[in-house]
């Protein structure tokens, strides 16, 4: 129980001291008010109560080398680079890849094959290329081109734009028999968001 601000403050900063040492994994604390009749007074939102709310601590990050760069190839045609990482322990877990986004996201960050990067588990959960840590270069890293063609199929890939959204156009196969979209859609229509089918899943 805090009785302020600054009691507050120092309860969050020792919660993050002690949360290494449990036996799971925690990215926050949720701040409630005790006061019943505060908690009338302060109310509801239409998702949430406004007399608690979720503090979250800053995304463990660790230093890693990004081996090779990957595209794959989604069920709508998306050609998304993937970073292929030496093996780390981030926030618990082993991350070993971690998606780059599009082309735009590769040149806007400068990320080269043979780069230190810093990661993170954005969210605790997905991983995530935060930057390069250029003082390691050493000379040998090289510049990813990004394929114009699709790696699946060998069809031209065709840049559209992403309604909605700042981070630029992605690259596309336009080939809806596609071997890799084949495959997407159909784990797609297999999930639990579709059809919900027991019993399937991908198989590499």
């Amino acid at each position: 129980v805090c009785p302020g601000a600054d009691a507050l403050e120092e309860a969050l900063a020792e919660l993050e001291r002690l949360r290494a040492g449990f036996d799971f994994e925690t990215d926050g604390a949720v701040v409630k008010l005790n006061d019943y009749t505060l908690r009338e007074q302060a109310g509801f939102t239409a998702k949430a109560p406004r007399w608690a709310m979720a503090y979250k601590y800053a995304a463990e990050q660790a230093a890693t080398r990004l081996n090779d760069i990957v595209i794959q190839v989604g069920r709508t045609g998306a050609l998304t680079p993937v970073a292929h990482l030496e093996p780390v322990v981030v926030a618990g877990t082993t991350i070993s890849r971690a998606p780059l986004h599009n082309e735009e996201e590769l040149r806007r960050k400068d990320i080269r094959v043979g780069d230190t990067v810093l990661i993170e588990k954005a969210g605790e959960v997905i991983p995530s290329v935060v930057r390069v840590l250029t003082e390691e270069r050493t000379g040998a890293e090289t510049t990813f081109e990004f394929p114009r063609t699709c790696p699946e199929c060998g069809t031209p890939a065709v840049r559209t734009a992403v309604a909605d959204s700042d981070s630029g156009a992605v690259w596309r196969c336009p080939n809806l028999n596609c071997p890799a979209q084949i495959r997407g859609r159909l784990e797609h229509w297999c999930s639990r968001g579709a059809m919900d089918l027991d019993g399937t899943g991908s198989v590499l």
